[in-house]
């Protein structure tokens, strides 16, 4: 059966993603000299305006407004009214709330008399959090927000290259796949649309991007007569960044995560320490899922964890496999529940989460790079063990 499937991307320099990279360069700040902080940073930009505001108990001592201008203009604004070094910076931060942090700091089992170490951490808040992996590329994501961030990640490398120097930071990218089935098989549409200076014609800038962008980015097997590009369609885009729109952090969580092919619980990721579920829980189930895809419990893998605030065991773990387990989903998911530990305390130390990584997570997904520790697949042999044990 023939169908249908769209996923965009945006550029570092989006405002949303702006400010989704100062949140988490603060949360890098900090964590680098308080593993142990709790961060929960966000920001918010438009035209000449930054608010750094939340909340952040530590004993670091970070510089936010520094840290925020080093980021703006590392992605490159260094003109217009956002320019780094002109821009105005308000920060409103104050200390995490005591109600919250008597939950996290001691969860109900640990109160309860728990002796397990694991045990000490609840988690941060209550909520949803989805994993998710398939077989469709080599880094086990969907097609389409593979390849919309593939494209978002080239407009910033050409532009800093100077390959296209009249581009700016702010972009956007969208790329439709036909499948026949599951299976991908071509990209029926490429939709990019980047800031520019005047000096380009909106000529030069298509066939600029068509060349040094989707070209260098897209397989030609996956382009034929058929696919529609689309590059600027409105015309020009000289005003972009918060200039031109405002930005707010944790506002493109789908961008961050599958492209819209799974579910999402609704929790933003950027500013947050791993004590929030909403970040560390997400991080755990895509590490989940991906070890589940590449042991061949399945060809896709869709996992939901939910936590109830101040308590560290999930309250509810479900599987779905689309019909593509090698045993019942049910069965799956008891596998994956024995194989993992997925109380906060546990995915912390697992996936190594009291490190200054997260700036990388900032743009172009954080789910896909093979360098990040929930990308690895170190935990499939002991799930094809298992399978094998239940054949």
């Amino acid at each position: 059966m023939k169908k249908f499937f769209t996923s965009e991307s945006v550029t570092e320099g989006h405002p949303d993603k702006l400010c989704d990279a100062i949140s988490d360069a603060i949360v890098d700040a900090i964590i680098s000299q308080d593993p142990s902080a709790r961060c929960a940073v966000e920001c918010c930009a438009a035209y000449d305006g930054l608010l750094i505001m939340g909340e952040v108990t530590t004993y670091a001592k970070v510089d936010y407004e520094e840290v925020a201008r080093a980021t703006i203009k590392r992605i490159g604004y260094d003109f217009g009214s956002f320019s780094y070094n002109s821009c105005k910076i308000t920060v409103a931060i104050h200390g995490q709330s005591p109600d919250i942090a008597q939950g996290v700091n001691s969860s109900l089992e640990n109160k309860s008399g728990a002796k397990d170490t694991e045990d000490l951490l609840g988690a941060g808040d209550q909520g949803m959090m989805f994993g998710y992996a398939c077989s469709e590329t080599e880094e086990l994501m969907p097609l389409p927000i593979t390849l919309a961030h593939k494209l978002a990640a080239r407009l910033t490398e050409v532009r800093k290259s100077g390959l296209m120097p009249h581009l700016r930071p702010d972009g956007k990218t969208q790329v439709t796949v036909e499948y026949d089935g599951d299976n991908p098989v071509r990209v029926d549409a490429v939709v990019v649309s980047t800031q520019h200076d005047d000096a380009i014609t909106q000529e030069e800038l298509k066939k600029g991007v068509i060349k040094n962008v989707i070209d260098a980015v897209i397989p030609s097997c996956l382009l034929d007569a058929s696919t529609k590009i689309y590059i600027n369609p409105t015309g020009r885009f000289l005003i972009g960044g918060p200039e031109g729109d405002s930005g707010l952090t944790g506002r493109k969580i789908i961008v961050d995560t599958y492209g819209g092919a799974c579910a999402h619980g609704g929790g933003a990721f950027s500013g947050k320490d791993p004590t929030k579920v909403d970040r560390s829980a997400a991080y755990m189930a895509r590490y989940i899922c991906k070890n589940a895809v590449a042991a061949g419990l399945c060809e896709k893998i869709e996992l939901q964890v939910a936590y109830a605030i101040g308590v560290s065991r999930p309250v509810s773990v479900f599987v779905d496999t689309f019909g593509t387990g090698k045993l019942p989903d049910g069965k799956i998911a008891n596998i994956l529940v024995e194989e993992f530990d997925m109380r906060p305390y546990a995915i912390i130390n697992a996936l190594g989460l009291r490190q200054p990584i997260y700036s990388q997570t900032a743009a172009y997904g954080h789910f896909g790079k093979a360098y990040l520790p929930w990308e690895q697949c170190d935990r499939a042999d002991s799930l094809k063990q298992r399978l094998d044990n239940n054949k």
